[in-house]
């Protein structure tokens, strides 16, 4: 059974929060002791809590003062260089999390497009009548995407098979009327599909943009 990902906050029942702690300290000195074993790496362990009267300090007294000692002089670029504390631990997984949501946002934007498209597909037109001039935009790019991808395939097939010369590539209709409804009726609105400018693909983007 798999274990679920750690909340990090911190605990407030008294019990489960020393239980916890002498269980981290305990993992935490085993952990500094197997890198410096397998990777040869001088290490020390200096742990201050509030059930121990007396800081656990690892390998050794002496021993972590050999640590501190290489460590301090060491040149200051070295010893700041990979050195984080809890405000800057805290800004990288923050900063990573936004990464991380904006790419599943333009995945999610990119599937969702995708389904409109064959649902347009397969209906003869537009299925949505509240689409907006953007989301139009991000249909348009996708088509234009696809339309690319099989022209590319039907080429690729055509230097291992005779065809004919008009079926070797896709010809895209320059331009696809849909009909939109903005609240004032319907409006007929010409989307550029099958071209090389890339500005369909900047709005594509740029309507993630929270």
């Amino acid at each position: 059974m798999t274990r679920g990902k750690l909340k990090l906050a911190f605990i407030e029942n008294d019990k489960a929060r020393k239980l916890t702690y002498n269980k981290r300290k305990k993992s935490l000195v085993k952990k500094v002791d197997e890198i410096t074993t397998l990777c040869g790496v001088d290490a020390c362990a200096i742990i201050y809590g509030p059930y121990d009267p007396q800081p656990e300090i690892w390998p050794s007294p002496s021993g972590v003062e050999k640590v501190l000692s290489k460590f301090k002089t060491a040149p200051e670029f070295d010893q700041s260089r990979r050195m984080v504390n809890q405000e800057s631990f805290l800004q990288q997984r923050i900063s990573k999390g936004k990464n991380q949501l904006q790419k599943q946002r333009r995945d999610n934007r990119e599937k969702e497009t995708t389904m409109l498209m064959f649902q347009c597909l397969n209906a003869g037109k537009v299925v949505q009548n509240d689409f907006s001039i953007a989301g139009l935009n991000d249909l348009a790019w996708m088509i234009d995407q696809n339309l690319k991808k099989i022209g590319r395939k039907l080429e690729s097939g055509h230097s291992n098979n005779t065809i004919h010369p008009n079926q070797s590539e896709v010809q895209p209709l320059p331009f696809m009327d849909l009909s939109l409804t903005n609240g004032n009726g319907d409006e007929t609105v010409s989307l550029p599909i099958g071209n090389d400018d890339d500005n369909l693909e900047d709005e594509f983007w740029r309507n993630l943009q929270p």
